[in-house]
């Protein structure tokens, strides 16, 4: 059966509450389709009024981030429940700016991970290698490395469920994509990572994104790609071009 195609918008840190709102009212009519899964992955303070503001839509709400503990005293941090709570049914994990900027690691976005599937959220996790390493040659060493230990002790019915989101970190936010033929190939790559860790059935279930500079004139080409499965879109999910990439077809 052929693997439904997902498009997850990463608002980062950009909208008020308020500005939120009026872009989820503008995109709702753009975004409206049976056959692809769309997901608002938005800032924190933004959440409650983004799923108030979608509720009737086919959009779900994602959280851009969550803490691997219950409760307790971790200031500034958010926990699975509070998300759930608040009508989350997807977290990103592991974006290269968390990684980058927030020293977040394999370990950690595997904890973050394994709680997620815990609270019946669905986990976007993000792998993806740098310039450096890609001129080095050894962008699937990297980003298998990344898969494995993010994946440690998910088991493989839970897997079948997940998101992982391939964005070469050199694509993100440069206006550089990466060819059709470079995603193609490390997300052929990272299925075949899936299989060597569980099995061809999960790795055949698993949806597998591409992200890096996704805008509605790259995505047609992208999305039809064997193993490509949607985008993670940054700056392009802010705009009412992202109900072209969601419509891409």
């Amino acid at each position: 059966m052929a693997r439904r195609k997902i498009v997850a918008g990463n608002w980062k840190m950009n909208k008020t509450p308020s500005e939120a709102v009026a872009l989820v009212e503008e995109l709702k009519p753009l975004v409206a389709s049976d056959d692809v899964d769309v997901v608002f992955c938005v800032p924190a303070i933004d959440i409650i009024p983004v799923a108030e503001a979608v509720k009737g839509t086919n959009i779900a709400v994602g959280a851009e981030n969550m803490y691997f503990e219950e409760k307790g005293a971790y200031t500034g941090e958010i926990s699975p429940a509070m998300l759930v709570d608040a009508g989350v049914k997807y977290v990103v994990l592991g974006h290269s700016e968390r990684r980058e900027y927030f020293a977040e690691t394999n370990e950690t976005v595997n904890k973050k991970v394994l709680k997620a599937f815990e609270h019946g959220i669905t986990p976007i996790m993000c792998c993806g290698e740098s310039l450096e390493q890609r001129e080095q040659g050894v962008t699937m060493d990297f980003i298998r490395q990344q898969v494995k230990v993010g994946l440690q002790n998910v088991t493989a019915d839970q897997a079948k469920t997940m998101v992982i989101a391939y964005e070469p970190i050199w694509a993100i936010g440069t206006g550089k994509t990466a060819t059709t033929e470079q995603a193609q190939e490390v997300c052929a790559g990272i299925r075949a990572c899936i299989a060597e860790v569980y099995d061809d059935a999960t790795a055949e279930a698993i949806r597998i994104q591409y992200g890096g500079s996704v805008n509605a004139a790259t995505a047609p080409e992208l999305f039809t790609q064997a193993d490509i499965d949607g985008g993670l879109v940054g700056g392009a999910a802010l705009k009412p071009d992202f109900g072209k990439i969601v419509n891409y077809k």
